[in-house]
């Protein structure tokens, strides 16, 4: 089930910030719904691909100690569990928002192809990661029945695709790792890459923030999201823990106050 993974379902609440629901109790639930929902949703797929690679996390400096790899959970153990844990997602699902429901559906069917096909496939893995977050925001929106912001997409997947490239590059350092796929990169590469994405997501975010015409001073917000990428980055080649982003983000006390920080003055500016 991997917990630590679910911070990245936090995504699913920011279509109820943006879109001035935050004070609403009801949708509130909804969104809240949604995310234990997709928590159970990335859940499952988890457990795919601990089935999938379980020979190769063996061989895995940190993911030999998983429950499927060390033994604890029998594969026989983990597919009986995942049959119950989907059906009764993919059932609560439909019951909350048809809608909802199909876009779960369509990420559950992107991240178990990708553990099949997509993570095998240069460039694309990474971007079917970030498609994925893509698909949280887009689910956090759709669930309380609010407009989708292309904004919110566009931001969204660039974020994503710089924690995905970052991750590759902390994974391409680990003497001993289990993917082939990154045979195919390089640290120059790699490099290059988060360079170009993490100068885009700025421009976005920065971009957004200037033609929110009724808001302009959601501009006021951008130093928060420089220090956040620019602290990232800094604990990726000064700490390296880039393979994995969701210590960081538990873990990090500065760039937990200044995701805190960011969201207080994102309110403060949309609900003043």
């Amino acid at each position: 089930m991997r917990p630590k993974q679910w911070t990245k379902n936090f995504i699913l609440f920011a279509g109820l910030l943006f879109s001035h629901n935050l004070a609403d109790i009801h949708k509130l639930k909804l969104a809240t719904m949604a995310f234990l929902l997709f928590c159970g949703l990335s859940g499952s797929v988890y457990i795919i691909n601990d089935i999938l690679d379980v020979e190769k996390d063996r061989n895995h400096p940190k993911k030999k100690f998983r429950p499927i790899a060390s033994g604890m959970v029998s594969v026989k153990g983990a597919l009986i569990f995942l049959c119950g844990l989907l059906f009764t997602t993919l059932y609560i699902s439909y019951r909350l928002n048809v809608q909802f429901f199909y876009v779960g559906v369509l990420y559950f069917l992107l991240i178990t192809f990708y553990s099949f096909i997509l993570k095998h496939l240069v460039i694309i893995d990474v971007m079917a990661i970030a498609l994925g977050f893509v698909l949280r925001a887009i689910a956090g929106v759709v669930v309380i029945d609010a407009l989708i912001s292309p904004w919110l997409l566009l931001c969204t997947f660039l974020l994503a695709l710089f924690l995905a490239l970052n991750k590759r590059k902390a994974e391409l350092e680990i003497k001993k790792n289990s993917r082939k796929i990154l045979e195919e990169y390089s640290k120059e590469l790699l490099s290059e890459m988060i360079s170009i994405v993490t100068a885009s997501t700025v421009m976005a975010y920065s971009l957004y923030s200037f033609t929110a015409y009724d808001h302009v001073y959601m501009m006021l917000t951008i130093p928060f999201v420089v220090y956040g990428i620019f602290r990232y980055e800094y604990i990726v080649h000064k700490k390296n823990l880039g393979e994995t982003p969701e210590t960081v983000l538990l873990k990090d006390k500065p760039l937990i106050v200044n995701i805190i920080l960011w969201i207080i003055s994102c309110i403060a500016v949309l609900y003043r």
